[in-house]
């Protein structure tokens, strides 16, 4: 109508012959932008960004993460924008039955060489703490629902440096461990931080926090064990003297559990035969010990 109006035509001929009303038209006119058609947009934004950063998420996880960001609206709101524009949680479709290939890793395999046959290999070890860290999510459930653990462990002595543990596997989780590693190892520019290509580690919250502290990225795929098998490794203990011990009835019972388990069993009771037999503390306290001399 307004192309027509700059070509001569009268507004109230066009709308006479299209049978509209004018005054909708001029209202329209002299708002084009709705005061809805706004607050949609920014609802849309904060979901969006919820969505990259955690693809797991439903449309209820996806409403609950915009209101934490400033952007209230109920779950049926969410669900109404999420289908609209087709983010969908990457569990509501069967896996590995659409041809479809994981996402991209956003970082190089550090790990990874190749042998005199042209294999590839990894190799998780370091002559130093704070060169390699290795970093993994596990899950374990409870009465009250799952309880999600990401640890990062140093190649070196193999201790636990830092970890989070949450009822949700959000890209928060691995931020909070690698916050807590940092905050336990101090200055750590230049040491590798290794994982598979889990979307928690692909998220725009764990890159940006590497790029903080200058770390740098290292990935491998997604669901190889050989691709990270030292954390795996670990898991697997965790899992054979915690996790699998009894039925938990709380959350907060097998956290409590995890963290003793790996404070005063791991790091101070468990030896290891790579170590010469001596506890991550031990080695550790060794380590330091040693360059203190030599500096």
């Amino acid at each position: 109508m307004t192309e027509l109006a700059e070509a001569g035509i009268p507004v109230t001929v066009t709308c006479r012959v299209l049978k509209l009303s004018r005054q909708p038209y001029y209202r329209w006119l002299a708002n084009p932008i709705t005061t809805s058609e706004v607050v949609e947009a920014y609802r849309a934004n904060a979901l969006f960004d919820a969505h990259r950063d955690d693809p797991e998420f439903g449309h209820r996880l996806l409403a609950d993460e915009a209101r934490d960001a400033g952007e209230a609206m109920s779950d049926r709101t969410a669900w109404r924008i999420a289908s609209a524009n087709g983010w969908w949680s990457a569990f509501g479709k069967k896996r590995g039955r659409n041809g479809k290939k994981p996402g991209p890793p956003v970082h190089d395999d550090l790990c990874a060489v190749i042998d005199e046959h042209g294999r590839t290999r990894h190799v998780f070890a370091a002559d130093a703490p704070n060169q390699l860290w290795l970093v993994d999510i596990t899950e374990h459930k409870t009465a009250e629902g799952k309880l999600y653990c990401c640890a990062i462990k140093d190649a070196c002595s193999g201790k636990i440096v830092g970890y989070s543990i949450g009822s949700r596997m959000k890209s928060r989780l691995a931020v909070q461990a690698l916050e807590n590693a940092v905050s336990m190892r101090g200055d750590v520019a230049g040491c590798i931080v290794h994982s598979d290509r889990g979307s928690q580690f692909r998220s725009r919250k764990f890159l940006r926090a590497l790029a903080r502290h200058r770390l740098v990225g290292s990935m491998g795929r997604v669901g190889s064990s050989g691709d990270n098998a030292a954390m795996e490794s670990f898991f697997a203990l965790l899992q054979k003297n915690v996790l699998d011990r009894r039925a938990w009835t709380t959350r907060e019972q097998l956290r409590i559990a995890i963290v003793t388990w790996i404070e005063r069993t791991y790091h101070r009771r468990r030896r290891q035969a790579r170590l010469g037999r001596l506890t991550p503390i031990e080695f550790e306290t060794i380590m330091n010990t040693t360059v203190a001399l030599t500096a």
